[in-house]
């Protein structure tokens, strides 16, 4: 039995669909259980909050793998695996981010509630079999920066258009994660995934107007400009000015691109486009 938690999201919903097609027992951790649905046949879906290990301790029975997501279990994470281990739990695969060893205000994902480095290490503390699996830059993350204006015209409006990442396609992270639930190849690693190709803003914007067929141009805004748009739209003040300073700091420079996903899968990790390609329907009004 593998538990996961983080389950209703990006990565959870493409690892227990992994899970289950390799036959895997999955039991599912949710804040709402009434709210959950589209979970494949067989997943146990449970109710309960990793950051209150109290509220998970009866879902530990039976379990021999965990999957601990920085953001679920952000408060908390030596105290669930503290927990685990007293129930037998051998194994534990932490989500963790390339970006993890950067000053903290250059991570933006901290101030959305992801605590990368804490996961990281009580997992390697925690006297269980460990992974720690090393995310770069969700491709997922274009779509929420970019769909409204791609549906709405040709021109995208950002920040710092030499700006480069490797986006990684959900879809190889869950397949990474799965294979280091499922065996022990990876035990006491930390796995470092990219996509296969560094590319600049602007030229994400371009691989996503080949694959819809139009011809779109990425058009560079200050950053101040951004953040201003960036929390008008929502998002926390710390996390818009993070981001800047990452943009800041590493702009003009490629991409960290690694050979993780092909190292533990046996193939090369699906490119940007392909993931476009998966996902263009959001980029249409």
């Amino acid at each position: 039995m593998y538990l996961i938690t983080g389950a209703g999201g990006l990565v959870g919903r493409p690892l227990i669909a992994k899970l289950v097609e390799a036959g895997a027992h999955v039991r599912a951790i949710t804040r709402d259980a009434e709210a959950a649905s589209g979970w494949p046949s067989g997943v146990e879906v449970v109710e309960g909050d990793p950051s209150v290990p109290d509220s998970i301790a009866p879902f530990m029975a039976g379990v021999t793998g965990i999957f601990l997501h920085s953001r679920a279990a952000a408060a908390a994470p030596s105290d669930v695996l503290a927990l685990a281990k007293r129930h037998g739990v051998r194994r534990v695969v932490a989500l963790s981010a390339t970006n993890v060893d950067e000053p903290a205000e250059h991570q933006p994902s901290r101030f959305q509630g992801d605590r990368n480095k804490e996961v990281e290490q009580a997992s390697v503390a925690s006297g269980l079999d460990w992974v720690s699996v090393r995310a770069s830059f969700f491709a997922a993350n274009t779509r929420l920066t970019w769909a409204g204006q791609i549906s709405a015209g040709d021109v995208i409006y950002g920040p710092f258009a030499n700006f480069a990442e490797a986006p990684l396609h959900e879809q190889d992270l869950a397949d990474v994660l799965a294979r280091a639930l499922l065996t022990d190849e990876f035990t006491g690693r930390k796995l470092e995934l990219t996509g296969p190709r560094s590319l600049t803003h602007a030229e994400m914007v371009e691989v996503i107007g080949t694959v819809l067929g139009k011809t779109l141009r990425y058009q560079e805004i200050p950053a101040d400009a951004a953040a201003e748009t960036m929390i008008a739209r929502g998002f926390p003040e710390a996390f818009a000015e993070a981001l800047m300073n990452r943009y800041r700091r590493l702009a003009g420079q490629p991409g960290l691109v690694t050979d993780g996903v092909a190292e533990a899968l046996g193939r090369p990790p699906r490119s940007y486009a392909d993931w476009v390609t998966d996902n263009a329907s959001a980029f249409q009004a």
